[in-house]
């Protein structure tokens, strides 16, 4: 699928966030990042940066699938001609545009917050001043240089600090690759991060999908610190039908959890819609004016200090299955966000159900981590 800066600056004046004088050559740092049934775009208008997608399969729950990596604090710009809506059609498909925050920060502060939070900002110091940062194609080695997500940074840090990764493979054909994702590991780089090996970097020698980009094979992901079933497509054909099943919502997918303290019922369906927190919005909350949310749970387990929970989430809201938990009181464990940290997160996708590209239905499973095992030796799945 492709998309015109021509159709990106009719749909900036659309939303009105340029008059007719405006021209194509007007619209700096554009981005259009094509694939097989969607398009995103980024790009900067009197120092606003913004980002849209434009797809037939988008809704407002598919979008995290289209771009995964899309930060928390977004705004959603409403449809121009419904204000009740965020999708707008747009030349025969949906269309969905946001901005980006205006927050300056100090380099090493905004690497911490806008790329890789498991490297420590005494990491991105050492990393500003080895010039591994180029800020708007410049090398800058002053940590202290105020930059905002209207800059470009960009991140070129040698290959040879990382490490080759060892993933179990569950199923492999010509078409798809289904791995055991472990915890700790990235699904793909996000913003240009090059210090580590992610699943991405281990799929791209065995696909032909993506290979122009920095995600060869995926289609959706797993956040670092959940482990499990991780599917990638070894083909354009087979990712444009995965990608369609996702945004379809046919693919189910089902988790296993320990979670804090027992639940007051042994199997429920939470119904309870979610937002954005307002005073901390890269965070979740439940909230009665948020999207409607509902995850399918089953307690398996239980032992003294905490429960062992299967967890089907019928719709993909961000940190769903995180903030329904931690609603109920039973946050999962090692949630450093909506509980407290541990040695893991243990949140664990435990299998999933699809439809290969031949028609067959199948379904897999990755086994359960050691670690969850320990707490529940004598559990039967």
């Amino acid at each position: 699928m492709k998309l015109s800066s021509r159709a990106i600056l009719k749909i900036a004046r659309l939303y009105k966030l340029a008059d007719d004088n405006f021209s194509t050559k007007q619209l700096r740092n554009l981005r259009i990042n094509p694939n097989e049934s969607f398009v995103t775009a980024e790009f900067i208008i009197d120092k606003q940066r913004y980002g849209l997608i434009f797809s037939s399969l988008l809704d407002d729950e598919s979008y995290h699938e289209m771009w995964p990596n899309l930060p928390d604090d977004v705004q959603i710009l409403t449809n121009p001609l419904d204000e009740e809506a965020i999708i707008t059609p747009f030349q025969g498909k949906n269309l969905m545009v946001f901005n980006f925050p205006r927050h300056a920060q100090r380099l090493d502060q905004f690497l911490s917050s806008e790329f890789d939070q498991n490297i420590s900002r005494s990491q991105w110091q050492k990393h500003i001043k080895a010039g591994h940062v180029l800020v708007n194609g410049k090398i800058e080695k002053s940590t202290k240089r105020e930059v905002s997500l209207v800059d470009e940074v960009a991140i070129s840090i040698p290959k040879d600090q990382s490490a080759d990764l060892d993933i179990p493979i569950i199923y492999e054909d010509e078409n798809i690759v289904v791995i055991n994702k472990p915890a700790g590991v990235l699904t793909h780089a996000k913003g240009g991060i090059a210090n580590e090996k992610t699943v991405a970097d281990w799929l791209r020698d065995r696909t032909s999908f993506g290979l122009d980009g920095d995600r060869p094979g995926i289609v959706h992901r797993l956040d670092r610190d959940t482990s499990g079933v991780l599917v990638g497509a070894r083909n354009p054909a087979s990712a444009k039908d995965l990608q369609a099943q996702f945004a379809d919502r046919r693919i189910k997918k089902t988790y296993l959890a320990v979670v804090e303290g027992h639940l007051k019922h042994q199997a429920a369906e939470i119904d309870l819609p979610i937002a954005r927190h307002p005073s901390v919005p890269s965070t979740f909350r439940v909230d009665p004016k948020g999207k409607s949310a509902q995850t399918i749970f089953e307690v398996l387990a239980v032992n003294d200090k905490f429960s062992l929970v299967k967890l089907s989430p019928k719709t993909g809201r961000t940190h769903q299955l995180r903030v329904h938990m931690a609603h109920l009181g039973n946050p999962i464990v090692g949630d450093r966000v909506y509980g407290q940290s541990s040695d893991r997160l243990y949140l664990h996708a435990y299998k999933i159900e699809l439809t290969k590209l031949d028609g067959e239905k199948q379904t897999f499973t990755a086994d359960l981590p050691e670690q969850f095992l320990t707490n529940f030796p004598d559990v039967k799945l």
